[in-house]
């Protein structure tokens, strides 16, 4: 029996893109991962309208960009699957290669299809803010490396050589900080000349231990909470949301985090949430609370990251900036 579905799975590189067609039967092919060659296939592709295409990715960052530009304002449905989920999703497999890899994704997405969320494009604003952020983080992990080779090599010796490599490492530490600080310039400027950026910025660090950092990179993993639209979801993804751990009648154990999710968010509102219990505020009184009543430190700091990101969703659905005088149960 013919359907009028296609399903596309494609495997994205930095120059190629290889491409499955499932309908009742398989095709394979391989394009150039350029602006003329994806524009050029898809648009004859997709020219007869009585067929509905599916078509599914990984999430590959940058390498996808040019794809999705191409294919959002064309006739189909397009999904950016987290890496992760598609490989847990496959159980046992042996051996892979990008043409597999295209099939693959082609019979995830035929089988998934009506549970999965479509995908929502980044505006070109926040993409630019990603590319900042991106680059500023780079700068500072290249600081910190230079910054910790001074302290070992200073333990090692005190000859000239070591001198003169630490005085080489401190003229590129000074260099990368005032690269930091441009970036961080250039990403304020974006933010403020963006109506609804500027908006969602200040909401966010109205809140009590969300800073720059924090904020900006909620902005970017939330796609400005247009894919990320409810605080379970967001505390999910953070690895900040407790998971029951139990078993039949004989596992009975304490509620726990899980290991799948984004570490690098979780550190920011780890490091958001240490900042507000040392605050005059409303989370502050909450931690000493509960850890007052005997609570584990840890269990109630996690709480508390919690709460912040059940604070944001809410002053995003209010349209409201946060009042230092709510009552945390």
């Amino acid at each position: 029996m013919k359907t009028n579905l296609k399903f596309i799975g494609i495997d994205v590189s930095k120059h190629t893109l290889d491409i499955c067609i499932l309908t009742d039967t398989s095709t394979s092919l391989v394009i150039k991962n350029t602006k003329a060659s994806i524009g050029k296939f898809f648009s004859n592709l997709l020219k007869d309208t009585t067929l509905k295409y599916h078509i599914c990715m990984e999430n590959t960052g940058r390498y996808s960009w040019t794809l999705i530009d191409i294919l959002t304002p064309m006739l189909c449905k397009v999904y950016v699957v987290n890496p992760l989920h598609l490989k847990r999703s496959l159980g046992l497999t042996r051996g892979k290669n990008d043409k597999v890899d295209a099939i693959r994704i082609a019979h995830f997405i035929k089988k998934n299809h009506t549970e999965l969320t479509l995908f929502v494009p980044k505006r070109k604003e926040l993409k630019l803010l990603q590319i900042l952020v991106s680059e500023r983080k780079s700068r500072v992990n290249q600081r910190q490396e230079l910054l910790t080779k001074n302290k070992e090599i200073q333990v090692v010796s005190h000859s000239k050589i070591i001198s003169s490599i630490i005085k080489k490492n401190n003229k590129l530490i000074k260099e990368l900080s005032s690269q930091i600080k441009d970036f961080e310039t250039e990403i304020k400027k974006l933010i403020k000349n963006d109506t609804s950026l500027n908006k969602l910025d200040n909401q966010l660090r109205s809140v009590p231990g969300i800073g720059n950092i924090l904020s900006w990179n909620l902005l970017i993993k939330t796609n400005e909470f247009k894919t990320i639209k409810t605080p379970r979801k967001l505390a999910c993804y953070a690895g900040v949301a407790p998971f029951a751990n139990t078993s039949g009648i004989s596992v009975f154990g304490r509620n726990r985090v899980s290991n799948l999710a984004d570490k690098a968010l979780k550190k920011l509102l780890h490091l958001g949430a240490m900042s507000a219990i040392r605050l005059d505020n409303d989370l502050a009184v909450y931690f000493n609370r509960k850890v007052e009543q005997g609570k584990n430190k840890m269990s109630v700091l996690n709480a508390v990251r919690n709460k912040m990101i059940h604070i944001v969703f809410a002053l995003i659905k209010n349209q409201n900036f946060y009042q230092n005088r709510l009552i945390l149960s």
